[in-house]
C-alpha cells in the first residue's frame, strides 16, 4: 500500500562547513531544550505568559529572530531551519543574548506547521529563502500554494505575514501565489511600502551581502 502521506522532502544543503566546537556543543545541550514537541501542540503551552506566537521560516543564521526575540520579549517565536550550520548559528545568538522566548525546530517548516492547531500565530516572517532560480526547480521553492494555505491556517485574523527576497522573479511569485489566496491582502499602497525595509526589520549579513539580482523587496500581508 502507498503511503498516502509520505515524508516531507527538504531540498539543497543540510550541511557545508565543519561547525565550530561551541556551537555543535550547543546542538547537544540547547537544541534539546528548546525544540517544540515532536507530536500536536498548542505554542502558548511552551511559555506560559506568551502575549503573542511568531513563526519565521527558514532563519538563516538565526540573527533576525534572535534580534526580534530581544526586541519582543513577551512574545514566543518558533523558528524553522533545516541547514544545521543554520541552526548552530542561531543557537549560538540565543544563547549569548540568553533568550528564553524562542523554540528551533531543526527541519523543514512545513513539518513543524502540521504540528500546530489553527489561528495560533500572530505574525509570520519568510525572509530570503532559497529562490531556486532554475524553472525546473521552482517547484522546490518554499511559496507553494499549500504552504500558503497552511499559514492562512494558521494566521489568527488580521496577523501580518512579511516576505523578502532580492530575486526579482521570486518577488513575482511570491506575489502571484499569496494574492490568489483570498484569506491575505498585500498591505502595499505605494512603490516606497516594498521597497523600503521596514521600521522593525532587522538586516542580516546575509542580506548585505546582495546575491540576488534586484535590491531587496519586503511584500507585507495580512490575514483578512
Amino acid at each position: 500500500m502507498t503511503d498516502a502521506h509520505p515524508p516531507l522532502r527538504t531540498f539543497g544543503r543540510i550541511k557545508s562547513r565543519p561547525i565550530k566546537a561551541r556551537q555543535a556543543a550547543l546542538l547537544e545541550t540547547l537544541l534539546p531544550s528548546i525544540r517544540p514537541p515532536s507530536g500536536a501542540f498548542d505554542p502558548y503551552a511552551l511559555m506560559p505568559g506568551a502575549t503573542e506566537v511568531w513563526l519565521e521560516i527558514g532563519f538563516g543564521g538565526g540573527e533576525h529572530m534572535a534580534a526580534q526575540a530581544a526586541a519582543n520579549p513577551d512574545a514566543l517565536i518558533l523558528g524553522a531551519e533545516p541547514f544545521l550550520n543554520g541552526i548552530a548559528s542561531g543557537l549560538r545568538h540565543i544563547d549569548e543574548a540568553r533568550l528564553t522566548n524562542i523554540r528551533v525546530h531543526d527541519g523543514d517548516a512545513r513539518e513543524l506547521m502540521a504540528r500546530l492547531p489553527d489561528q495560533r500565530l500572530d505574525r509570520a516572517f519568510i525572509l530570503f529563502p532559497d529562490p531556486w532560480p532554475k524553472t525546473r526547480h521552482h517547484k522546490r521553492r518554499i511559496i507553494q500554494d499549500d504552504t500558503v494555505a497552511e499559514l492562512a491556517r494558521l494566521l489568527k485574523p488580521g496577523a501580518p505575514l512579511r516576505f523578502a527576497s532580492d530575486v526579482a522573479h521570486y518577488v513575482d511569485w511570491a506575489l502571484e501565489k499569496i494574492t490568489a489566496n483570498p484569506a491575505f491582502a498585500w498591505t502595499a499602497e505605494r512603490a516606497n511600502d516594498w521597497r523600503a525595509r521596514p521600521a522593525d526589520h532587522v538586516t542580516t549579513r546575509y542580506e548585505e551581502k546582495r546575491l540576488g539580482d534586484c535590491a531587496p523587496v519586503f511584500l507585507d500581508f495580512t490575514r483578512r
